[in-house]
This record gives C-alpha cells, sequence and structure tokens, in this order.
C-alpha cells in the first residue's frame, strides 16, 4: 500500500449506505440488515417503531492523491454514449452509441470485432472482487481466497482483495479481455469493505487492488473504471478513466461521482427507476425519466435500465 493511498483514505469514513454503494446487478434491498429499529412503548400510545438508513455521508469528495498512476490509451470524455448488456450476449450491434459494455465470458471476439467495425468501442465486464460459482475458472480459486456469502446471492462470496492468487486469476481476465480485443475493462463488486465481507477488507485494500488492476489494464494497452465504491475515489480517480455508477440519484450522491467530469472522464451512469422485481420493455413516467436524467446535463452518460441489465435501456 502506498503513502499515498493510506494518506487520501485516512479519516474518511464508508460510502454512505454501504448496501445502497453495491453494484445493483449484485444488490439485494434487504430491510433488516440496513435498518436501526427503535422501540418505545409509551402508556396509552402502544407500540412506536422509528426506522433510519445506516451509513453515513462523506460529504464532498475531497482531493485526490495518486499512488501509481500509469497511462491509458484510451480516454473517453464525460458525455460519451453507451449501452450496457450484461445478461445474455449482445445480439444487436446496430446502436448508435459509442461504448458497449458487456460481460467478458459471454461474448466471443467475434461480437467485440464487429462493435470495432462499426467504430464502437468496447468496456467487458468481470467481476472483480466476488467469486461466481459458474465461471469457468471457478477452480482456480482456493479456500484462502473467499468470504462470506453475498447477501441474497448463494453462488457468490466476496475475494480477498490482498491474496496473490486473486491477483493471479484477475491477471489471466485481464489477458483474455487483450486477446478478445475489449478497449476497457469494467471490474465489478470492488467495495467489500462496505459490506459483511468475511474477510476484514478495508478501503485501503480495495484502493490498492484498484491501484493494481489499472495498472496490469494500461500495460495491457486497456482502460478501466472504477464501479460504484464511493468512498476509494479520491485515492484511484487519477489512474481511472471512467466511473460507473448505478442508482446515484436515487440515493443523492452524484456529486460525489462528478469528481471524474471535473477531470474531464466520464461518468457511465445506471438509473433504475422501475425498482427490483420489474423487468419489461416499457419507459418509464416522465417524472421518473427527469429525476433519473437530471445530471445529464452536467454531462453525465445517464442510462434508464431494467435491474436485471438486458438490453432494454430508456434515453434521457
Amino acid at each position: 500500500m502506498s503513502s499515498a493511498i493510506d494518506e487520501s483514505l485516512k479519516g474518511k469514513g464508508q460510502a454512505a449506505g454501504g448496501w445502497k454503494s453495491w453494484s445493483l446487478k449484485k444488490r439485494l434491498l434487504i430491510i433488516g440488515g440496513g435498518l436501526l429499529v427503535v422501540v418505545a412503548i409509551a402508556l396509552g400510545v402502544g407500540l412506536g417503531v422509528g426506522l433510519t438508513k445506516g451509513g453515513s455521508d462523506d460529504g464532498e469528495v475531497p482531493p485526490t492523491s495518486g499512488g501509481k498512476v500509469t497511462t491509458a490509451e484510451w480516454q473517453p470524455k464525460p458525455g460519451t454514449t453507451w449501452q450496457i448488456q450484461l445478461l445474455n450476449p449482445l445480439n444487436d450491434t446496430s446502436l448508435d452509441v459509442e461504448v458497449f459494455d458487456i460481460d467478458l465470458f459471454n461474448n466471443d471476439k467475434s461480437i467485440i470485432d464487429e462493435l470495432h467495425q462499426k467504430n464502437r468501442k468496447v468496456i467487458c465486464y468481470f467481476s472483480a472482487g466476488s467469486y461466481e460459482n459458474w465461471r469457468p475458472d471457478k477452480s482456480k480459486f482456493k479456500d484462502s481466497d473467499l468470504g462470506s456469502t453475498l447477501d441474497g446471492w448463494e453462488d457468490e462470496k466476496w475475494l480477498n482483495l490482498k491474496s496473490q492468487n486473486v491477483r493471479d486469476i484477475m491477471a489471466s481476465r485481464l489477458d483474455m479481455a487483450k486477446e478478445k480485443n475489449c478497449d476497457g475493462v469494467d471490474p465489478d463488486n470492488v467495495d467489500g469493505y462496505d459490506n459483511k465481507n468475511g474477510l476484514d477488507l478495508k478501503q485501503e485494500d480495495s484502493a490498492d487492488f484498484m491501484m493494481w488492476l489499472a495498472n496490469e489494464a494500461h500495460a495491457r494497452n486497456m482502460s478501466i473504471g472504477l464501479k460504484n465504491a464511493g468512498a476509494i475515489i479520491p485515492a484511484v480517480i487519477d489512474n481511472m478513466q471512467w466511473s460507473v455508477n448505478e442508482q446515484c440519484m436515487q440515493y443523492d450522491e452524484c456529486d460525489k461521482y462528478a469528481a471524474f467530469v471535473d477531470k474531464n472522464k466520464p461518468v457511465f451512469h445506471i438509473e433504475y427507476p422501475k425498482g427490483d422485481d420489474t423487468n419489461n420493455n416499457d419507459d418509464v413516467t416522465t417524472q421518473q425519466k427527469d429525476k433519473a436524467c437530471e445530471y445529464n446535463n452536467k454531462k453525465f452518460s445517464t442510462l434508464i435500465k431494467n435491474m436485471k441489465l438486458d438490453a432494454w435501456f430508456q434515453k434521457c
């Protein structure tokens, strides 16, 4: 861990409402773990229950520090248009957007080559911070690499970001992304520090891991972004080419991610106004759209999506 990373995180609390900083693909809204129940019994009044959301707001994003910063070949600009589809292989390459964010494992190189022929850039998604028991490289993980099960996702466990074996596996995934000609990567679930991870992971561990992962991606001529993990933005932003954020409008924390726009880097922003359980091809209401798209005026690249991140989307 570099002293620069340590200094940038000193005195910083966890991201507001840890459960809401999870990737929404992996997140479950679990009331019991995120609420403080205060029970007051008074004569003649009965039972009163008060609920407050866990977590605290870190306030404004502090100035960035850096650690070791390396150069990326591709640096998109704020306002870059995009599509993200993680459910199933991409089946529509005709969309008039500049960037596609697709699953690394589910999509063949031929899909990426086809997008490149249409002058599109491709970001390849993989989970860097959780073990998924359906991935083809699952047998490479050691028992000591695995932490607690992700709440609501019995087939996933938090990963020890300090493990050399985990880093070797992630380096192999970067090699796969390079072989498929991905222009960049979208590593998910790097905010274990903000969850019950069973590995005593700290913010510093995530920051150190992301700085390492960025340098490995850059060495392969690929760019990289930070997925959620707002608490470590100051420590890693100089080595990131973008932010992928989920639901900052819903939880009133977009100002934190605007630090990327301030550095002329895009925020690929997703809102899910339909909620957890509704996944269809219907547009949201005008009121829902206006709320979701408020930061588009501040150069966010906002998409309205179904929670399952299928092909459907609505532009601002």
